[in-house]
């Protein structure tokens, strides 16, 4: 596995060409998963390897599809007595979101459409995202597309490459307490949130890192 830092935008563009290589081999969609740590920086390296793809290639060659889209909504949360541990696998619907990429590999002739995770309200909005045929190039991004778990562990067979987003706590625990605050918590209740959720859920899904096809650091 390669490591080169992310920090920089020739490290995006860096990865761009990777990833427009690998793609070239392939006939139809590439299907790229980019997986890490909450607050790791993937929906941000997700975002600019597309835009950076659809700058050099064609506008509409690639698109970010989150996994995120596939929390359980916080009624059904409430059902399970799970909202205070949203972000844990369990809070997911994993069985979707697998459905979701088995389609976009299989069929690429028609719209696809995903559910879209809305932070500022804590809610996915239906249909929120349309992948188009043209979409030959998908990147999406979450936390435990290499979890050994059922159906989590049907994601390798699924994507053509995954990547792990490595970034050190010392960098995750003030992104998150941002993140929280940012979302209505204080300073305490953001600190709670992380010990409770968002740390255990870092070692977890540390320990699939060496699953990874390639390791991008991000310091």
């Amino acid at each position: 596995m390669k490591q080169l830092n992310a920090a920089h935008p020739e490290t995006v563009q860096h990865y761009a060409q990777i990833l427009l290589q690998l793609s070239a081999k392939k006939q139809g969609r590439y299907l790229l998963g980019l997986t890490g740590s909450p607050a790791s920086g993937k929906s941000t390296f997700s975002a600019q390897l597309v835009e950076h793809i659809n700058e050099t290639v064609a506008p509409g060659t690639a698109i970010v599809v989150p996994m995120d889209g596939y929390h359980y909504s916080n009624e059904t949360l409430d059902e399970k007595g799970l909202k205070p541990l949203k972000g844990i696998p369990a809070t997911f619907d994993a069985s979707g979101y697998v459905e979701l990429i088995r389609m976009l590999r299989n069929e690429s002739s028609k719209s696809v459409f995903a559910p879209l995770f809305d932070r500022s309200i804590e809610a996915s909005i239906e249909n929120g995202i349309e992948i188009l045929p043209q979409h030959r190039i998908i990147v999406s991004e979450g936390n435990y597309l290499l979890m050994n778990e059922s159906p989590w562990n049907e994601l390798p067979e699924l994507f053509d490459e995954i990547w792990y987003i490595d970034s050190s706590i010392d960098l995750l625990i003030p992104r998150l307490t941002a993140r929280h605050q940012a979302g209505g918590r204080n300073a305490e209740e953001a600190l709670a949130k992380m010990e409770s959720t968002d740390l255990p859920n870092a070692k977890l899904i540390e320990s699939t890192k060496s699953r990874a096809n390639r390791i991008v650091v991000i310091n």
